[in-house]
């Protein structure tokens, strides 16, 4: 099947076009609340660094705190339910910080609780939001699906903070909290018009139609979601182990780009917030490119190709710290945005492909909380390489562990499995009795 049959076979399916244009909007507006709060702490703390830090980590640190219970819940309750409450939720928060900035009554303290607040949604919300994807279509189509929905975040990530840029100047940042709110009601709209009786792949003309492996559709199983099942089957199957394992470590040192971009632009390159935005403009222009790519290719992904796209996003990771100008670093995040998303999508497809459907929503929360969990850890150190040894010094740092890594844990795991199978091999008892013969 082309490149253009498989985004158009998976486009096709009905439930999942709706939940992808959902997405895409609701992405766009929480872009620009994002780079709004930004632009709103820095007004309410005289361009204050380490506040916009803060609240950073606080969006952050619920995915540490409670995302393992929110793939616990995805397990046992109906996703598409949970999702219709946490974005409803999401949508809450927005309005009510849109309300407080409008009327000039927002606080610090109020911008971190909100900013929490929706970070402890979000926790709920991923594991259920990615694990409905394999619900939505059949199983050949899931790393085609996978990487769509990557494709649509980096477009929102591409679209929202321009817009958001466009609308502060305008009209402040409070309408576009309210924005963001109003963004929400395009995903609830196709979350409640999902039919989650209908085929969940197009019938192809002139070929019988064949049963597929009943999906859940979100309904809770009668066995109890205990996550010690979750960490047992990761810990247990080498396709599941090693991706969580090596997003762990990307996740944690290679994917700080929110702090290490703007460290170069201001400390090393001398530029201004303008250029910065050109510099995030590009990483997620390349990261567009590689979701689309991707999805193109459409063919299930192996742990080969998981190992390999790794060791290059370490390698381009590295040589952009040795960049010597703007020009050449901005080109250099072009392919290190492709790069990058490549080994997350790569990643999240092997995930969500070998775990089994009714371990999904938990196995996901585990690797979200090592891809998003680390970033409260990851991005302080980030910036204690950088005040030491230069924004540069960060980078190659990064490159080097995330190359290091993909080459590294392989072999490890590997030599794992195989004292494994070997103390498998040895009998068990009953061992003949030496008897003592006395000297």
């Amino acid at each position: 099947m082309s490149e253009g049959s498989r985004l158009r076979a998976a486009l096709a399916v009905r439930s999942f076009r709706r939940y992808l244009l959902g997405q895409l909007t609701s992405n766009i507006g929480t872009w620009m609340q994002r780079a709004a709060q930004d632009l709103l702490v820095l007004h309410l703390t005289g361009d204050s660094g380490s506040a916009v830090g803060i609240v950073t980590a606080l969006q952050f640190l619920p995915q540490a705190l409670f995302g393992l219970t929110g793939g616990v819940l995805a397990d046992r309750c109906p996703k598409r339910r949970i999702l219709l409450l946490t974005q409803t939720a999401m949508a809450a928060q927005s309005v009510l910080l849109g309300l407080l900035t409008v009327t000039g009554t927002v606080s610090l303290l109020a911008v971190y609780a909100l900013a929490f607040a929706l970070g402890t949604a979000t926790a709920v919300d991923s594991p259920a939001r990615n694990a409905y994807i394999c619900e939505l279509v059949s199983r050949e189509h899931v790393a085609t699906a996978v990487s769509l929905n990557s494709a649509q975040f980096n477009l929102a990530r591409i679209l929202g903070p321009a817009l958001a840029g466009l609308t502060v100047a305008a009209f402040g940042t409070g309408p576009v909290f309210l924005v963001n709110a109003a963004s929400y009601l395009a995903v609830l709209y196709g979350l409640a018009t999902i039919r989650t009786d209908e085929p969940n792949e197009p019938n192809e003309p002139n070929e019988p139609d064949e049963p597929d492996e009943p999906e859940d559709h979100g309904r809770p199983r009668p066995r109890s979601a205990r996550l010690r099942d979750a960490f047992h089957a990761i810990t247990t199957t080498p396709d599941l182990l090693l991706p969580i394992s090596l997003i762990a470590f990307v996740g944690t040192f290679g994917l700080n780009f929110q702090v290490t971009l703007s460290l170069v632009a201001i400390t090393v390159l001398h530029s201004g917030a303008a250029a910065f935005g050109w510099l995030s403009a590009a990483y997620a222009a390349g990261s567009l490119v590689g979701a689309i790519y991707a999805a193109g290719r459409g063919k299930p992904p192996g742990t080969r190709r998981l190992v390999t796209t790794t060791v290059v996003f370490g390698a381009l990771e590295t040589a952009l710290g040795l960049m010597p100008g703007y020009g050449t670093f901005a080109a250099l995040l072009v392919p290190t945005g492709f790069a990058a998303v490549t080994v997350t999508t790569t990643a999240n497809a092997l995930t969500q492909l070998h775990a089994a459907p009714h371990l999904r929503g938990r196995v996901m929360s585990v690797y979200f909380v090592v891809l998003l969990g680390g970033t409260p850890v990851g991005a302080p150190l980030t910036g204690l390489v950088s005040d030491a040894f230069g924004a540069r010094a960060a980078l190659v740092l990064a490159g080097v562990v995330s190359a290091v890594a993909a080459l590294v844990l392989p072999a490890v795991l590997k030599g794992r499995d195989r004292r494994s199978v070997r103390a498998a091999s040895v009998p068990a008892g009953p061992w003949p009795v030496r008897t003592r013969t006395g000297r």
